[in-house]
C-alpha cells in the first residue's frame, strides 16, 4: 500500500509543479513575451504549441489526446504494477507519468500546451517542465532496459 500511496503522491506533485508554473508562465510571462535568465544561454519565452515535440502533429489534438491517454494507461499499469522493487524503473515511470499528465491537462482544457524554456545556444524547440520529466523518464527507463541487459545471464 505505501508504494502506491509513493506513487500517487510522486505524480502528484510533478503534476502540480507544472500546472504551478503554466500558470505563473500565463499570467507573468505571457504578457511580456520573453524573460532573459542566462543571457545567451537560455531565456524563458511564452509559446503556446497546438501539437507535441517541435510541433509536429499540430492541430491533431484528439488525436494526441487520444495516444497520450491509451500511452499514460500503459505506463500507470508499468508503475503500479511492473515497476515494485525496482527503484530507477519506478522514477522512470513517475516521471513519465507525472509530465505526461501534466501536458495531457493542457492539451484537454486547452487544446494546446504552454512552452516556456528556450535553449538559446542550441536550435531546440521551447520545452516545459512537463516534457523535461517525460524525456528524463524515458532515458531512465532506457538506461533500466540497457542494465537488466547486462544483469540477466546469456545462456550458452
Amino acid at each position: 500500500m505505501a508504494f502506491v500511496v509513493f506513487n500517487l503522491i510522486a505524480v502528484a506533485a510533478l503534476v502540480g509543479i507544472d500546472q504551478v508554473v503554466k500558470l505563473w508562465a500565463v499570467d507573468v510571462l505571457q504578457p511580456v513575451g520573453i524573460l532573459p535568465l542566462i543571457p545567451h544561454v537560455v531565456e524563458l519565452r511564452f509559446v503556446l504549441n497546438q501539437g507535441m515535440a517541435f510541433s509536429l502533429l499540430s492541430g491533431k489534438q484528439l488525436f494526441l489526446i487520444v495516444a497520450t491517454s491509451a500511452a499514460l494507461l500503459l505506463v500507470a499499469y508499468q508503475l503500479f504494477f511492473r515497476s515494485r522493487g525496482n527503484r530507477l524503473q519506478q522514477a522512470a515511470m513517475i516521471l513519465v507519468l507525472g509530465g505526461g499528465i501534466g501536458n495531457l491537462i493542457d492539451r484537454v482544457l486547452n487544446g494546446e500546451v504552454v512552452d516556456y524554456i528556450n535553449l538559446l545556444f542550441m536550435r531546440f524547440a521551447v520545452f516545459n517542465f512537463a516534457d523535461i520529466c517525460v524525456c528524463v523518464g524515458v532515458a531512465l527507463w532506457v538506461l533500466e532496459i540497457l542494465l537488466e541487459e547486462f544483469r540477466t545471464p546469456k545462456e550458452p
